[in-house]
């Protein structure tokens, strides 16, 4: 049996935290993209009007807050191919502008792009790796539907949504089935019993300890 793949959720939004997971060794580190006002910006937080930018239990004003632009997050991953950027947000533009980047400064790098919207990764091309993501059981039986007419490189799907015979299905179709959150034991033990291929945590010391247990 293949090893699990080792993915940190939301490291790339700020450069300390990719170098970190980085050299933890994880096998690809995510990174949310935005596009606010023709900037490419990484974060996770959403926006509430021009000024405002909130989470879950958090407020933050963007005069307060520093946000990397992509090109930023590149530089700092050096040529390391293990980026997933994670296409946030409706905006027509944002897929056409990455891709551009990406064939600029990383034309050969095989970094994974992922996103909801799954008409944004018809913007990308080889080497670029391709992830159709789904959250909800409505968009989980749609994914399922395109991969019968369309195999992917990979998918990205809510843990709680799967069992072992819906991932058996999406391996007919793609190399690559990430689940989310894997954040405990207990989460990491539930995906491995799904016959996952890829595991997405925020908490690093567990994927520290998966890539250690291959």
């Amino acid at each position: 049996m293949a090893p699990l793949l080792a993915i940190a959720h939301r490291a790339g939004n700020d450069v300390t935290g990719l170098r970190a997971a980085l050299d933890a060794g994880v096998d690809l580190v995510e990174a949310d993209i935005h596009l606010f006002r023709g900037a490419l910006e990484v974060r996770h937080l959403k926006t509430l009007g021009p000024q405002l930018l909130w989470d879950k239990w958090e407020l933050a004003r963007r005069r307060d807050t520093t946000l990397p632009v992509l090109g930023e997050i590149l530089t700092a991953a050096d040529g390391d191919a293990r980026l997933m950027l994670d296409l946030k947000g409706p905006a027509a533009a944002l897929a056409p502008k990455v891709a551009a980047l990406l064939r600029e400064v990383a034309p050969r790098a095989p970094i994974t792009v992922c996103t909801k919207h799954w008409r944004m990764l018809d913007s990308f091309e080889d080497p670029v790796r391709r992830v159709l993501s789904a959250s909800n059981r409505l968009s989980l039986r749609r994914l399922r539907a395109r991969l019968r007419r369309q195999p992917e490189y990979g998918v990205s799907v809510r843990r709680e949504l799967l069992t072992p015979a819906v991932v058996a299905e999406l391996r007919e179709s793609v190399q690559t089935v990430m689940v989310w959150p894997v954040d405990t034991p207990e989460a990491l033990a539930h995906a491995r019993s799904l016959d996952v291929t890829a595991v997405i945590s925020k908490n690093l010391p567990l994927l520290q300890d998966l890539i250690a247990s291959r």
